[in-house]
């Protein structure tokens, strides 16, 4: 891995100078920010993969959806649809996106849309709403949030911070200063003090940013439609393991403090299951002479086995899910709470 970043790393240099070429054009006014007269809260990160972004979209939904006339805007990622779409109670990975699919599968009364240009679709929204949450927009330049929420995979910190394609970055490490608070995601929930103020110093928030420090929380297991169901893991248990994420690391870590019989189904992130793949994994399961057998996914890769073609065989599985929130360490969550909620009661 050393040789090929140092091989990768001439690309990294020019893709990395774009970046920081179009930064500055934003920074110093010559390419414009739209902003707008009401909140928008932006969740994102600086690399690629996943940092926990949607639990942090959904904390922010649980947080408003009350008080508020709240829509959640994304781009839509791996969707067969083009521009401005509101997401409706039919609406499947494939039209929407996973993550969008997800949103709207678990608060059918807040609105989620999506759409490439950002721009574009809080202007669509901004008159039935007076609160928007972007999920994974934190280098969409063109609009200017009202307060960024930036996230860091605590499994990533100490990774060389190089660029796009020798590293993993999006956007030079310089980009933190936009953000209003930074969260140190996926901790595990024992992290000292210590360490924590090792991470701090590896951070470097500045001088106008609260760092807070967050875990997993995982949640009961759910069938495909969401109702919880009483099921007990234990050492005999054989699990089939199925992911199309960016990092399914903690997800199986956590499974192995159950069991160590586990059987991974992997696929890269946002993959798009197909038949072919689901009939692999039946026939992988069905062929299991374990007495006590489970299937398990994240809600992410659930939203994609909705599909017309998979549902048979998926029903046929009784594949669970198991949801994740997430859970604020140091008892942070108030003070979290009140500087989002500072920020939106001044509209």
């Amino acid at each position: 891995m050393k040789y090929l970043r140092w091989l990768l790393f001439p690309f990294s240099l020019l893709y990395g100078l774009v970046v920081v070429v179009r930064n500055w054009c934003y920074d110093t006014g010559m390419f414009k920010s739209r902003e707008f007269n009401l909140p928008v809260i932006a969740v994102g990160n600086l690399d690629v993969g996943g940092a926990g972004k949607s639990p942090m979209t959904e904390y922010l939904i649980r947080l408003f959806k009350t008080n508020y006339k709240l829509a959640t805007l994304s781009r839509g990622y791996g969707r067969s649809t083009k521009g401005f779409l509101l997401g409706n109670s039919n609406s499947t990975a494939t039209e929407i996106g996973d993550e969008p699919a997800q949103f709207k599968s678990k608060f059918p009364n807040v609105t989620v849309a999506v759409c490439e240009k950002r721009m574009d679709g809080i202007e669509a929204l901004q008159a039935g709403h007076n609160l928007i949450i972007l999920d994974d927009a934190y280098q969409h330049r063109a609009v200017k949030p009202g307060f960024n929420i930036l996230l860091i995979d605590y499994n990533r910190i100490y990774e060389p911070r190089l660029m796009l394609p020798a590293g993993s970055l999006r956007e030079p490490y310089s980009g933190r200063k936009r953000a209003n608070v930074i969260v140190v995601s996926k901790c595990p929930p024992a992290l000292s003090s210590p360490e924590q103020s090792v991470i701090k110093e590896r951070v470097k928030p500045l001088s106008h940013q609260t760092i807070f420090f967050t875990s997993i929380n995982y949640l009961p297991l759910q069938d495909i439609y969401g109702g919880v169901v009483n099921v007990t893991i234990d050492a005999n248990t054989t699990i089939f393991l199925l992911t199309g994420i960016a990092n399914a690391g903690p997800l199986l870590a956590h499974l192995q403090k159950q069991t160590l019989h586990i059987i991974h189904h992997k696929y890269p992130d946002h993959h798009q299951f197909s038949l072919k793949n689901i009939s692999k994994l039946a026939d992988d399961f069905f062929a299991c002479t374990s007495q006590k057998k489970l299937i398990i996914t994240t809600e992410k890769d659930a939203q994609r086995l909705g599909e017309q073609e998979l549902q048979q065989l998926v029903k046929k599985l009784g594949i669970l899910v198991l949801p994740i929130g997430i859970e604020f360490l140091n008892n942070q969550q108030s003070q979290f709470d009140k500087l989002v909620y500072e920020y939106v009661r001044k509209y």
